[in-house]
C-alpha cells in the first residue's frame, strides 16, 4: 500500500500514543473533525489527541488509501463501544503536511 510519508508518521505517532508526533503531522493552522468537534491549530490538535489517547488507548491498521482522494480507512482498536471499528480518515495534505482531517 502506497501511504504519504506524513500519513505514515500519522499512524506510528498515533499507534506510539505519541500526542507531540501526532501534532508534528499537521501545519500550525490545521482543522481535525471528530465527534462533533472541531480542533484548530497544532497546540489544540495534540491536546485533543492526548485525551483521545488516555481514554481510547486506540491503535491504527491501514486498511487502504486512496491517493485521489486523500483517504485512509484504517481498522481501529481500543477501549471504546464497538471496537474494532473502520474508520475514514479524510485528508487534505500539502507540502507534506496535514492541513485538514475529518474522522468518519
Amino acid at each position: 500500500m502506497n501511504i504519504p510519508k506524513v500519513v505514515s508518521d500519522l499512524v506510528k505517532a498515533q499507534n506510539d500514543f505519541d500526542s507531540a508526533a501526532y501534532a508534528a503531522c499537521f501545519s500550525e493552522t490545521a482543522v481535525v473533525f471528530d465527534e462533533g468537534k472541531t480542533h484548530n491549530g497544532r497546540k489544540e490538535i495534540e491536546e485533543w489527541i492526548a485525551d483521545a489517547n488516555e481514554r481510547y488507548k486506540a491503535t491504527m491498521s491501514p486498511l487502504s488509501f486512496d491517493a485521489a482522494e486523500s483517504l485512509l480507512k484504517a481498522e481501529v482498536s481500543g477501549n471504546f463501544p464497538g471496537s474494532p471499528l473502520v474508520l475514514s480518515y479524510q485528508l487534505l495534505i500539502r507540502d507534506g503536511q496535514i492541513y485538514s482531517l475529518k474522522i468518519v
